[in-house]
């Protein structure tokens, strides 16, 4: 079984949707991993978030292009990323009430706030962009 197959089998396999790079490393060396997971990002399989983060995607049958099969949409990838990285965060008092049923409202977009020394990457999943605020 070749190095793709190995690490496809895992991504289609696991309950996870965001992956870095030092999930595979005992899968093949460092470089061929690179060269998969670049297959993978071509092939609709994957998506790059950041620098060694990639999320399960699915081609759009509309755009025809990769999207997010995270069922939470992007804001769950985000959460998933801040957790994986074992970072503390916040969202907005508006976010958390929608969230918990205290309000029928529900904003645009869930804003995220964190310790820069712990987090202080950007990352982009398709227009939605994550950065540090206070």
């Amino acid at each position: 079984m070749t190095a793709i197959d190995r690490i496809y089998q895992k991504i289609k396999r696991s309950r996870r949707y965001v992956f870095e790079r030092k999930d595979f490393d005992n899968y093949a060396s460092y470089d061929q991993v690179g060269r998969v997971l670049k297959q993978l990002v071509d092939k609709g399989e994957l998506i790059k978030i950041g620098y060694g983060l990639y999320t399960k995607a699915t081609i759009n049958s509309l755009t025809n292009k990769p999207m997010p099969t995270n069922p939470g949409g992007t804001d769950a990838i985000m959460r998933e990323i801040l957790k994986l990285r074992g970072v503390d965060f916040e969202m907005d008092a508006m976010s958390l009430r929608s969230i918990n049923g205290k309000s029928t409202q529900i904003p645009a977009s869930i804003k995220y706030s964190w310790d820069s020394k712990q987090f202080n990457r950007n990352l982009k999943v398709g227009n939605r962009v994550l950065s540090y605020r206070r």
